[in-house]
């Protein structure tokens, strides 16, 4: 028996040391760390209980029966964060550089498999060339099996993935089913179609950095979630990230008892919001004083900033807030702004997440690049997200909230539980201005002073409708609040919504506008 065991310790080091040392200092002097390494750094230490080590490619052609691929280039398990399940692969660049084949897919959608049944997220490190060219079609079904299971299990259990070096080809479409998606600067590629390709085809020409980095899929395509400037930085926002989050869809998020209660009076909060509408500042400020300890994690921080949307909680409970950004376009809703908006409202109404939306908006962006580009069918989206949800839902309209871009953001018509205002708020189909020159156009044009007769007819404007009296009249606001009381509401209103219960006709499927 001993003999067996040392067989079985050699044929485990030799798993565990990759494609060897001089593969591992390579990788080490990029200033990327090893598969193992980095779950190590993701897990609570001593917890990770590997799976599969020994698994083999099957592969013939191309002289592949003669190679060895020491745990078929991925390392997958189980193990806890922050005391939590939670299910991992990562992909070892070391062997075969990462590229997927038959077997490697075989392992990575196991633990998939495990996950599901389980009821535990799963992260996904990636760290690859893309397919195996040498196992052919048989490398192209086996993304397969893994996009399959990322599209059947979104929704129920939290997929979460890291791109820590190429994700090229069709690797990168299973980092795009999944719920997040997280970037190292600098060392993280993620492409369809590399620069190579590009070039010969198109005569473009562009580098890997410009084409498919960090920064690219963070401000311009939005395929990044976050951004971390090294792979240990990443790997702790995955930690933070699933704080916020359930196990599944079954369950709510953990809440964390606040150390020391407080009565949700915020003093600073009466001189944030500007009374003027035209004066920007950072909703940013709004969100970090109401929300418990100023703790907020941005989602997408760096694409489409007109919209600001995060998790944080209050009063200990995990929430999604969704704000305008008055300092960027006004706070308007344009196109890339309504998909962000729409994807984050969807993801924490299938995790259990209630939603809070601060308003201040002047309505969508006008344009006739917005126009031809789909702003209707992309601020769609919003109002579909916002209906479909069922899970507690409150609007604080803290300044402006004008025409269909009031209406889409939680408005209490499509579904919201409870809508607060400051007493400053103006709420109507348009802003004074607009409103007094279309109404009031020929009054203004033939009165013998047309600068004070539409002086006069905004103020009356403003005074009949835009304001937050005329709404709650209506029902459409339940409360008219003092802004320094936001927090105390929002506590009250959570706790109140805790048990809350909801929903939709039975079908197989909505069909969103996308």
């Amino acid at each position: 028996m001993l003999s067996k065991i040392e067989e079985l310790a050699k044929r485990r080091s030799k798993v565990e040391l990759g494609g060897g040392q001089k593969r591992i200092d390579a990788q080490h002097d990029k200033g990327k760390l090893t598969a193992r390494e980095r779950i190590e750094l993701l897990l609570d230490d001593g917890t990770f209980v590997e799976l599969n080590p020994f698994i083999e490619h099957r592969g013939t052609h191309f002289g592949l029966d003669k190679m060895e691929a020491p745990g078929e280039g991925v390392v997958t398990g189980y193990g806890k964060i922050n005391g939590r399940g939670v299910y991992v692969f990562s992909q070892d660049f070391t062997v075969f550089g990462g590229a997927l084949g038959e077997m490697h897919s075989k392992k990575i959608t196991n633990i998939m498999d495990l996950a599901a049944k389980n009821g535990c997220p799963v992260i996904g490190l990636n760290d690859s060339g893309g397919a195996r060219i040498q196992e052919g079609v048989v490398s192209l079904d086996a993304y397969g099996q893994i996009f399959y299971r990322n599209s059947i299990y979104s929704g129920v259990i939290p997929q979460i993935s890291v791109i820590m070096g190429p994700s090229a080809g069709g690797a990168v479409y299973s980092p795009a089913i999944t719920d997040f998606v997280l970037m190292v600067e600098n060392t993280s590629k993620m492409f369809i179609t590399g620069p190579k390709v590009i070039e010969t085809v198109t005569g473009e020409k562009i580098s890997a950095e410009n084409l498919g980095g960090a920064k690219v899929h963070s401000t311009i395509s939005g395929n990044a979630h976050f951004t971390a400037p090294s792979e240990p930085e990443a790997l702790e926002q995955v930690r933070q990230l699933l704080s916020y989050l359930p196990q599944n869809n079954l369950e709510d998020p953990p809440r964390v008892p606040m150390e020391k209660e407080d009565d949700g009076w915020c003093e600073e909060l009466i001189n944030v919001v500007p009374i003027s509408q035209t004066k920007v500042y950072d909703i940013r400020n709004v969100i970090e004083l109401v929300v418990d300890h100023g703790e907020f994690m941005e989602v997408h921080a760096n694409f489409a900033k007109n919209v600001v949307v995060g998790f944080a909680r209050i009063g200990g409970q995990s929430v999604g807030i969704v704000a305008n950004q008055p300092k960027v376009m006004a706070g308007g809703l344009d196109i890339d702004s309504s998909d962000k908006l729409s994807r984050f409202v969807r993801t924490c109404d299938a995790f259990n997440v209630p939603i809070i939306t601060f308003v201040d908006v002047t309505g969508f962006f006008p344009g006739v690049n917005q126009e031809h580009g789909g702003i209707i069918r992309h601020g769609a989206k919003i109002l579909y997200a916002y209906s479909e949800a069922t899970v507690p839902k409150i609007s604080v309209i803290v300044r402006k909230a004008f025409g269909g871009a009031y209406v889409a953001l939680n408005s209490k018509s499509i579904g919201a539980d409870l809508v607060f205002a400051w007493p400053n708020a103006e709420i109507a189909v348009m802003g004074p201005e607009g409103a007094a020159n279309i109404i009031f156009s020929k009054e203004i044009e033939e009165s013998e002073d047309p600068v004070a007769t539409r002086a006069q007819k905004i103020a009356e404007y403003r005074e009949k409708f835009a304001n937050p009296y005329v709404a709650a009249a209506m029902g459409m606001v339940d409360d008219v609040i003092d802004p320094r009381e936001t927090r105390r509401k929002l506590k009250q209103s959570l706790e109140m919504l805790r048990n809350k219960k909801e929903t939709r006709p039975p079908k197989k499927h909505g069909n969103i506008p996308l």
